[in-house]
């Protein structure tokens, strides 16, 4: 294996965001939309043990669904649209956002498994 003082500490946020190896930062960590690379491309870490869990879920969940609720109300206070006008805003919105927002989360939530973990993984601490 690599030794393990060679990769430098790089931050969970920026790699998180960035779908990036929380090694290396440099390698892809998701595949297709949501699925989580087996192996990093450049460092060989393996990534198939790192699992965010239902985590980021519940975080979309309760932030997406504040977020929208206040608009929905603020939008049916302001103009009192048809219930039809909601569900062409409100859906597509929501789905999109939705997978954005899980793909942040769940790159961010393996950055910082990995960062805390990392013993765990071969890689020391």
């Amino acid at each position: 294996m690599t030794d393990n003082h060679s990769w430098p500490a790089l931050s969970p946020l920026a790699t998180g965001l960035a779908a990036r190896c929380p090694r290396c930062g440099k390698g892809r960590l998701l595949e297709k939309v949501l699925d989580v690379r087996a192996r990093c491309d450049v460092c060989g870490l393996d990534l198939s043990n790192h699992d965010s869990g239902d985590g980021p879920a519940v975080f979309v969940i309760l932030f997406l669904g504040a977020v929208v609720v206040g608009l929905a109300i603020a939008l049916e206070v302001a103009f009192a649209p048809p219930m039809w006008i909601h569900a062409a805003v409100w859906i597509p919105l929501i789905s999109g956002l939705s997978i954005v927002l899980l793909r942040l989360f769940k790159g961010v939530l393996i950055a910082l498994h990995y960062r805390n973990l990392r013993h765990e993984y071969g890689d020391g601490c």
